[in-house]
């Protein structure tokens, strides 16, 4: 046996993530993974694991976590502080974590989703072809809990790069998003087009992996038929009835029947996953 991590506590929620199960959209599936993939990537690469070697997503801190076998980790993602056996050690640095010892996540300053990676990565069931817990299709491997016990995986032959610490990401309190125009951009008005790039959106506490719901100005819809359900991407961003944008996450279902008038960037898409409840939001579009 190469070891296990013994889980201790979970925080608000912690899940078993990787890339997740892409390809699989025709099926109802969605592709879950990492909310903040380059974290779980950096993470990886810190240790010399595979890019989608599974680590542990850990949401506004509150983890705990035992090894039994000694083994490098790394705390990538949101600026939570870590502790092994009290101590702190900071995170973005690999550190080397003892049999015996456990490695505690506090709550974040900035950003919401921390990444606990070990060396050799986390062998846990696969389901279509990924360990990811996914909260909205309720596929979950091995969901997490206090007492489960989680196998590492093997260690790798790659060579354990000396790394003091990697570069960190710089936080914003009121960070801008780059949107792309969505399928149907045209069916909100033009006003409506203003309030979304110029005004200030607060994130709902009613956000999850799936999406985040935003408060702030409503959009009005311009075209009010009804819409058959289509394709939905992540950082897809809806407009209900309600007229406040829903923007999806990695948990985000396959389809959806309200229009989708905007995309999140490719580059804001890790920062997307990073957003805390209350906290406030602009978006700019990227051909503007």
């Amino acid at each position: 046996m190469t070891g296990e991590l013994i889980v201790q506590q979970t925080g608000p929620l912690s899940t078993i993530q990787d890339l997740g199960r892409a390809g699989h959209a025709a099926q109802g599936v969605p592709r879950s993974g990492a909310a903040d993939r380059a974290s779980l990537q950096l993470a990886n690469r810190l240790l010399g694991n595979a890019p989608g070697d599974a680590a542990i997503e850990a949401t506004l801190g509150g983890l705990a976590v035992q090894l039994t076998a000694a083994r490098w980790c790394v705390v990538t993602g949101a600026d939570a502080p870590v502790l092994l056996d009290g101590t702190p050690v900071g995170n973005h640095a690999p550190f080397l974590v003892p049999a015996g010892a456990t490695v505690r996540l506090g709550r974040p300053a900035h950003g919401l989703r921390s990444y606990l990676a070990v060396r050799g990565g986390l062998d846990t069931p696969v389901v279509l072809g990924s360990r990811s817990e996914d909260v909205l299709s309720g596929i979950a491997p091995l969901p997490l809990a206090p007492g489960v016990h989680v196998l590492l995986g093997a260690l790798p032959g790659a060579t354990l790069a000396p790394v003091d610490i990697a570069p960190v990401r710089a936080w914003s309190e009121h960070p801008v998003l780059q949107l792309d125009r969505g399928p149907r951009h045209d069916w909100i008005t033009p006003d409506s087009w203003r309030a979304l790039t110029s005004s200030a959106y607060e994130v709902s506490s009613e956000s999850n992996r799936i999406g985040l719901r935003l408060t702030g100005r409503r959009l009005a819809r311009a075209i009010e038929i009804e819409l058959p359900s289509e394709g939905i991407v992540p950082g897809a961003m809806q407009v209900p009835p309600s007229g406040e944008p829903v923007v999806f996450l990695a948990d985000h279902p396959t389809t959806g029947g309200y229009p989708v008038v905007a995309v999140v960037a490719p580059r804001s898409l890790n920062l997307l996953g990073q957003l805390t409840p209350g906290q406030s939001v602009r978006f700019r579009l990227r051909d503007a």
